[in-house]
């Protein structure tokens, strides 16, 4: 719940000891229902996974050398497309001896070397010359100048300048009340995590944002990224997430949480059919089928262990999934049919991290899997449809996969190629096919390596980035100081968190006229065709230290956080305008 608790690595006897669940796989083909007699079920699944070993995760980047090449949309399309053809699988011997045990060796220095750390620090990049000495002018509008043209450029695009009605309109990471339209004072008192990490809270947070039941947040900090408050722990003993009060009761566990909300609140939009119905039975299956995929999924993300066996297990549940939806009633698009259920809600925050974390540690590709698991793309897509509310809660595939591992203790990449490729991928790292943090970006859709099932935007998505950096300005600059300043004295799990830094105050002015620089080019999209920009380095009569400008552009760039920052599509733009003045710099 929230707050994983990390624990020893397994013996791989417990990695294979299989713990029986009321639900097993799979059905007849000719009988693809949860409602198959369950001596025609040929297998029992794990509820939850083993135990959890912890690997680093790449978390920080100096700025990649720039290199004379150009990567068509048709070849990274290629790269990251569904693989039809059968995977290498390679599989550790069952017994020792000095051959078996150097091959394994040698297989595991490969998946660690894909996940060691990059580092962020001031040395440059093999190929890249050293910004020590270089400086740069301030070529920037003020803060004021840019906030006015954010307006104008809202009016332009048919956009209300007034600040979003966070208690009323659509679902907001910022919101600490939402009412819906109602007046009283709200019922419901929801403990959350800060960041938007936690697949718990999320799951609750959805749950009160479709039957709109009106409620307060208090923002609780991970164990793996900060201290929780004292006044919570107080109440919370456990300090676990998500908590929820109702009339002054206290509530934990994420289950629980949901079953009480939907019985204390029967008229805001009933998510559950009634007991002792169909309906009722289908759902109960469902959730129990959610917690067989779950379990697979954990068992072969953080296992090194016989990666081909783990894969075909868990491909064998989620096809398990994709026979549900196809077989819903009404044709779906959800789980029981034409509407979203509390069944949705339940199996969203996992499947929506299960597609980022398989892609990057394992090289798997499950959302929009080119036919593989249609009704799961569909389901996908309908999800995604959701504008109102979980479009403002989806995180990213970058958010996603370095927050996992803090949370789990760690994930075992497999090291092959597909791995390697979807990794530099989502860290946007330049590679043989891949600049994906790079200006020009490529289309972005339902057939890119992380889907997106909206029509693009990318002059709003610009605008919304720059929006956000704009209205917290002075906060962001001191924040992305920290790149140039000093580490803090008390580290935590989370490698992209570090509560105790401090920004390096003496290069605040040239973190804040490069960040007014971004805003610009974000807003005007005079940067969008690529290439390296014209940054001031070296002009005459420049101050401003390059180096620890791009140190602080690039900690800022790994830190971008969605949903709790901004949209993926405009964190996407953010990303590569960030990179678009490091680049300059180095011009």
């Amino acid at each position: 719940q929230g707050d994983t608790t990390r624990v020893a690595r397994p013996t791989r006897m417990a990695l294979l000891r299989v713990a029986t669940t009321p639900y097993s796989v799979t059905a007849p083909s000719s009988s693809p229902s949860l409602h198959a007699p369950l001596a025609s079920r040929t297998r029992s699944l794990p509820a939850v996974g083993s135990g959890y070993h912890r690997v680093v995760a790449s978390s920080s980047r100096a700025p990649c050398p720039r290199v004379a090449r150009v990567v068509t949309i048709a070849q990274r399309q290629r790269a990251f497309a569904p693989s039809q053809a059968p995977r290498r699988v390679v599989q550790a011997a069952a017994s020792g001896g000095s051959f078996a045990s150097g091959m394994f060796e040698q297989l595991r220095a490969r998946a660690n070397a894909a996940m060691s750390p990059l580092s962020a620090g001031a040395s440059a990049p093999a190929g890249r010359a050293s910004l020590q000495g270089v400086v740069f002018t301030d070529s920037a509008p003020t803060w004021e100048a840019l906030a006015s043209r954010v307006t104008a450029l809202r009016a332009q695009h048919g956009q209300s300048s007034a600040p979003p009605d966070l208690e009323n309109g659509p679902t907001s990471t910022h919101a600490l009340v939402r009412r819906f339209g109602t007046t009283g004072e709200p019922r419901v008192l929801l403990y959350r995590d800060s960041a938007a990490w936690c697949p718990y809270c999320q799951k609750i947070w959805m749950q009160l944002e479709e039957k709109k039941i009106p409620y307060r947040v208090e923002k609780i900090n991970m164990r793996c990224y900060g201290d929780k408050k004292k006044s919570f722990t107080d109440r919370v003993p456990s300090g676990m997430l998500p908590v929820v009060e109702i009339d002054g009761v206290i509530i934990t566990d994420s289950a629980a949480i949901a079953a009480t909300i939907e019985d204390k609140f029967p008229d805001n939009n009933p998510l559950v059919p009634p007991q002792g119905t169909p309906g009722r039975e289908r759902a109960d299956s469902l959730n129990r089928l959610e917690r067989a995929l779950f379990g697979k999924w954990m068992q072969w993300l953080t296992s090194g262990w016989m990666d081909g066996t783990n894969r075909s297990a868990y491909e064998e549940v989620l096809d398990v999934v994709d026979r549900e939806l196809a077989a819903a009633p009404g044709g779906g698009p959800y789980f029981m049919g034409p509407e979203l259920t509390l069944v949705d809600i339940t199996f969203t925050p996992f499947l929506e991290r299960m597609a980022a974390s398989l892609a990057y540690f394992k090289g798997f590709k499950m959302e929009n899997s080119g036919g593989r698991w249609a009704a799961l793309d569909g389901w996908f897509e309908a999800m995604a449809g959701r504008e109102e509310t979980y479009v403002h809660i989806k995180s990213d595939y970058y958010t996603h996969v370095h927050d996992l591992p803090p949370q789990l203790g760690g994930c075992e990449p497999n090291g092959d190629d597909e791995q390697k490729a979807f990794k530099a991928e989502i860290d946007g790292v330049r590679s043989t096919l891949s600049d994906s943090w790079r200006l020009p970006l490529a289309p972005l859709g339902p057939d890119s390596p992380e889907p997106w099932w909206l029509p693009e935007a990318p002059a709003l998505d610009r605008l919304e980035a720059a929006a956000k950096l704009i209205g917290n300005h002075t906060a962001i600059v001191r924040f992305a100081a920290r790149g140039c300043g000093t580490p803090g004295n008390r580290p935590v799990a989370a490698k992209l968190s570090d509560p105790t830094a401090t920004p390096g105050e003496k290069h605040i002015p040239a973190v804040d006229a490069a960040l007014r620089r971004v805003c610009h080019e974000l807003l005007e999209g005079t940067a969008v065709g690529g290439g390296a920009g014209d940054v001031g380095a070296g002009a005459k009569g420049a101050e401003l230290a390059a180096d620890p400008a791009a140190r602080s552009l690039a900690y800022l760039r790994d830190r971008v956080g969605v949903p709790r920052d901004m949209h993926f599509p405009a964190a996407r733009q953010l990303r590569a305008h960030l990179n678009w003045f490091i680049d300059g710099l180095h011009a």
